[in-house]
């Protein structure tokens, strides 16, 4: 009987990790060893899964000896650094950050969407899209497949802890709707929310409490932030479609968790409303939730800890018959980051 591969979790103990390890928990039972890993300073602390208790045990060479698939779920710099070290020692990596998304030689997966680009891994590793991108990039790829995308046209509304913002952005948020809601007038003024706030702003570059921050990321192209510039490139690659027009804007919302995505999709033909529903009501990871005249749309304080991409208010735009309108909310730390990850490595398990 051929022996199950060894999983390690790199990150472990982070936001990400700790929903890891749920997942692990209740999907199927696929792998022997789980090692848990993570910096020194949370090496010796415990963390459970699949019932047992594990010591976590810190990123070292050592500590990736042995290892069949690795799942990174760490920041960039740390991902850029390890994750080759675990490829050179025999492992399949799959990593979340934003380290490798761009490399040629390193295939960009979503599941539901280029399953077999995960077989041709140059470098042993496949990356994950981010959180925006896999967001809307299930419920976009299944209408693509049936009627060809030609031009993409979203808004994003990123919680406080997504798209690099972490724990800390999710801390500044809480600490600010303490300070907003100690004064019930607050948001009435012109700068009263950022008197109130001060300097508590976190990572954000204004207050996040009551209100809304055009702005997502780091300073790229012509204007543009660095996330509206992965989600162009990131669903261009997912979707084999070099040459595809995207506009993105990415906005920071004061949301715990679960972003959402204004979704203005057109193609190459005309889409009946009735066919969209139809495809999105039977594609693998979308749940169509539509019934607006009953309340009945996602949201992102519903979707919170589910799987799927919850997609409602399908339309067809008001001027344009070739062109679709719809809102999509995924949990980011779920199916925008640790379901996708584990979905790949499940995916490439066979072949260990």
């Amino acid at each position: 009987m051929t022996p199950k591969p060894t999983l390690a979790v790199v990150g472990a103990t982070g936001a990400v990790g700790s929903v890891m390890l749920q997942m692990l928990t209740h999907h199927a039972d696929v792998w022997g060893e789980i090692r848990l890993l993570s910096s020194p300073r949370s090496a010796g602390r415990k963390a459970a899964v699949r019932g047992v208790e594990c010591e976590i045990l810190a990123l070292d060479e050592e500590a990736l000896e042995g290892v069949d698939l690795a799942l990174f779920l760490v920041p960039e710099a740390v991902a850029a650094h390890w994750a080759p070290i675990a490829a050179a020692k025999g492992a399949v990596v799959v990593d979340t950050s934003a380290a490798f998304r761009a490399d040629p030689d390193v295939p960009l997966v979503v599941p539901e969407t280029n399953p077999h680009a995960a077989r041709v891994r140059p470098r042993g590793i496949v990356a994950s899209p981010g959180c925006t991108t896999l967001a809307l990039i299930v419920a976009v790829g299944a209408l693509h497949a049936q009627f060809g995308l030609t031009e993409l046209v979203v808004t994003a509304q990123q919680a406080a802890g997504g798209a690099g913002a972490g724990q800390a952005g999710v801390d500044a948020l809480r600490g600010q709707l303490g300070l907003v809601a100690a004064d019930g007038d607050l948001g009435t003024q012109p700068g009263d929310l950022r008197r109130a706030v001060g300097e508590n702003t976190g990572p954000f570059p204004g207050p996040l409490a009551a209100n809304v921050l055009p702005w997502s990321g780091t300073p790229g192209a012509d204007g543009a932030s660095s996330e509206e510039e992965r989600v162009r490139d990131e669903t261009r690659r997912v979707l084999g479609l070099p040459m595809l027009r995207v506009s993105a804007t990415c906005l920071r919302v004061p949301v715990i968790t679960g972003h959402s995505v204004s979704v203005h999709a057109r193609f190459e033909r005309p889409v009946p409303v009735g066919r969209a529903h139809e495809i999105l009501a039977t594609s693998p990871g979308v749940v169509l939730y539509d019934d607006p005249g009953a309340g009945d749309f996602p949201t992102p304080a519903d979707v919170v800890g589910t799987d799927p991409a919850w997609v409602g208010r399908v339309r067809r735009s008001l001027d344009d018959e070739r062109a679709l309108d719809f809102f999509v909310c995924v949990d980011n730390l779920r199916k925008g980051a640790a379901l996708n990850a584990l979905q790949i490595a499940e995916s490439v398990v066979p072949a260990l």
